[in-house]
């Protein structure tokens, strides 16, 4: 019988009985930033393949109201087929690539930051500040691939004579640039930021304080599947209610259009938007389209903020083992 002594170590340490000291050790080994950023990109891009229909469904019950329509799915699905609710889906994922990336790798850096020159304190009022900050600055830098996404997401509901008939998230933005210049792909910056804004505060924010309240409340272990979980849940519901009137801003003043007449913007604010919208179609036209909102939203906090940890669960066991075997 052969041997294999160098193995036991190995062993004995993933154990069923270690395998609970084993994680919380894994747990422990500091992440890089080149691995914070790159498994928040990750998470929002793979997350938002899940909700991208939602999104899409989201957006044209939305906009059907702008032009006195009332959506009907099966309609769409009759017309469009299932296939047209992935419409646009190179632009979120796009989207995703830069907004994820940045809005959650940047708050985890910056809170990590404020943690250590405040002397080891995190509390909610710092992570109120920092999910703001950093989500209006991703927010923002992402507005172009917003556009795009609105765009062409909503582009095959539209009568064939508005259609702008975009080939591609690529084709999108060069003829944007080229048709309405660069400064149209920040017309609907002002909502985006501010809704992004609060979706740092609402999502991000409320989602880390509630990882530590459940901790502590129901007895989870911080970062665990289940805590994970239910923080996401928590905060997907409150960030969809806070957030979807500015969503409603933000979808039409990315699709509109010039008036021929006129020359100018039906909506050349957030603030003119929403009060637009609630004196002629009512305070519920802002919330048109919100289950599928929130199933979108809900369903993307979840899936991202899951994957997220599983990925980061996944290196810090490879690396755990890695060292092991070294």
């Amino acid at each position: 019988m052969v041997a294999f002594p160098s193995f036991t170590p190995y062993i004995a340490r993933t154990t069923p009985h270690n395998v609970h000291s084993q994680s919380h050790k894994n747990k422990n080994i500091e992440l890089s930033k080149s691995i914070i950023f790159t498994t928040s990109g990750l998470g929002g891009c793979l997350g938002w393949l899940f909700v991208h229909p939602l999104n899409t469904l989201a957006v044209r019950y939305n906009l059907a109201s702008m032009s006195n329509k009332k959506f009907s799915f099966q309609t769409m699905v009759h017309e469009k087929g299932w296939i047209s609710l992935y419409d646009g889906l190179t632009a979120g994922l796009s989207r995703q690539l830069l907004y994820a990336t940045s809005r959650f790798g940047l708050f985890e850096m910056m809170r990590d930051l404020l943690h250590d020159m405040r002397g080891g304190k995190t509390d909610f009022g710092t992570r109120v500040a920092v999910g703001a900050i950093t989500g209006g600055f991703a927010a923002y830098i992402s507005c172009p691939l917003e556009v795009a996404l609105v765009r062409m997401s909503n582009d095959s509901s539209l009568p064939h004579s508005l259609r702008r008939n975009y080939t591609s998230v690529t084709n999108a933005m060069v003829r944007i640039a080229n048709e309405e210049g660069i400064l149209a792909f920040w017309r609907c910056s002002i909502p985006s930021v501010q809704r992004a804004m609060m979706v740092g505060v609402f999502q991000v924010a409320t989602f880390d304080q509630f990882k530590e309240m459940y901790e502590h409340g129901f007895i989870q272990e911080k970062n665990s599947i289940l805590n994970v979980f239910c923080a996401s849940m928590t905060s997907g519901l409150l960030y969809s209610i806070a957030t979807m009137p500015l969503e409603a801003s933000k979808n039409r003043m990315a699709s509109q259009k010039k008036d021929i007449k006129t020359g100018k913007l039906p909506y050349p604010s957030t603030m003119k938007t929403l009060l637009y919208i609630s004196r002629t179609e009512g305070m519920r036209a802002l919330y048109n389209g919100f289950l599928p909102y929130y199933a979108r939203c809900g369903g993307h906090t979840v899936s991202m903020f899951m994957i997220i940890q599983m990925l980061r669960d996944y290196y810090q066991i490879l690396e755990s083992n890695f060292h092991i075997c070294l």
